[in-house]
């Protein structure tokens, strides 16, 4: 149990990590969701979107933090 308790605490405090770092990227006008080529067609009918590049910057940003928490606590 105490396993349980101590990664959703984890999952937790990188969530609230997570949900400030959007809060400031937004603050500081920096332009997650509208990035040189993330893919958007907008027609009469609807529109499609898809943040391809967003997506890439976000997955290599959190590939790396995780990385970095994955050495320190295994020193």
């Amino acid at each position: 149990m105490e396993n349980i308790a101590r990664y959703l605490m984890i999952g937790g405090v990188i969530l609230i990590l997570a949900g400030g770092g959007i809060y400031l990227a937004a603050k500081f006008g920096i332009p997650l969701g509208r990035l040189p080529g993330d893919i958007r067609i907008e027609g009469q009918n609807g529109s499609f979107y898809f943040p391809i590049v967003t997506s890439i910057v976000l997955s290599l940003v959190l590939t790396v933090i995780l990385n970095i928490i994955i050495r320190l606590f295994h020193k």
